[in-house]
């Protein structure tokens, strides 16, 4: 049986197992002749092979790490490392907009920007440039407004606290 090229016989693929594998890079020494996609397709072959077998051996060997994927750290912490970060002008602080954007969300909750990160975010919220600096003042004067009707009706000590950051930060911008 020939192949679509004529120059050798077909060969039938299959799904390397032990003996598959070391199949697969003995043939890939001794047949130079493979062409590149040919030889791409044994590469992922064996490094799905690879995988496997290093699977395997991380399950046998019963390690809870193999089978835990590591702990993600919260969006808070993320954001006061990256404020913490600015306001040690690290070598290695570089601008993320997504850090940003979760400080400028929840930077009136005293819970998630504790009152000791809140001074510096408001350094951070000097440099606040274009269109973020804008769209901030916008929404701290309209909770400024929703908190003031709402703060009418009943002397929450949360509302007082969200109100006071909302001075500072109106204060700070405009």
């Amino acid at each position: 049986m020939r192949s679509a090229r004529g120059l050798r016989p077909a060969r039938r693929t299959r799904r390397p197992g032990r003996e598959g594998a070391a199949a697969c890079r003995a043939l890939q020494e001794t047949d130079p002749e493979l062409s590149p996609e040919e030889k791409r397709v044994l590469e992922r072959k064996l490094k799905k092979e690879r995988k496997k077998e290093e699977r395997k051996r991380l399950r046998e060997a019963g390690t809870a790490a193999a089978q835990k994927p590591p702990a993600r750290r919260s969006g808070a912490e993320l954001a006061l490392d990256y404020l913490c970060s600015w306001a040690q002008k690290h070598q290695d602080w570089r601008f993320q907009k997504t850090r940003q954007t979760w400080l400028l969300l929840h930077m009136y909750d005293s819970d998630k920007v504790p009152d000791k990160h809140f001074s510096t975010l408001l350094a951070y919220l000097e440099g606040l440039r274009g269109r973020a600096r804008e769209l901030t003042v916008q929404k701290a004067e309209a909770l400024m407004q929703e908190l003031d009707e709402a703060g009418a009706a009943s002397p929450d000590p949360l509302l007082l606290e969200k109100t006071q950051r909302l001075r500072q930060v109106l204060q700070l911008l405009s």
